[in-house]
C-alpha cells in the first residue's frame, strides 16, 4: 500500500472516534508544511469568548522499526585519545 502525501501546505484533520482520556485530542491529522509531514493534534476548548481549537504539532510518530539503526562497524583507536 502506497502512503498518502499531501500537497504542499495542505493536510487533513479527522475526528478522534477512539478518545478515551481527556488529554488525547479530539482531531488528529497530518500537514504538510513546505514539504515536510508533520502530525497536528486538536482539542476543543472553552474559553471566555467560547468554543475554540487548541493545536499541537509535532514531527510523526516513527515505530522502532522505521527508524535508522546505528552500527558500529570498527573499534576506536585509543590511541589517538589526548588524555
Amino acid at each position: 500500500m502506497t502512503e498518502f502525501k499531501h500537497k504542499e501546505n495542505s493536510g487533513s484533520i479527522f475526528k478522534n472516534d477512539k478518545k478515551e482520556k481527556e488529554t488525547q485530542p479530539d482531531y488528529s491529522g497530518t500537514i504538510n508544511v513546505q514539504g515536510k509531514e508533520w502530525q497536528i493534534s486538536l482539542w476543543i476548548k472553552e474559553g471566555k469568548k467560547g468554543k475554540y481549537f487548541s493545536a499541537a504539532i509535532k514531527e510523526p510518530y516513527k515505530k522502532d522499526s522505521e527508524k535508522p539503526s546505528v552500527t558500529v562497524s570498527e573499534k576506536p583507536d585509543n590511541n589517538d585519545l589526548p588524555f
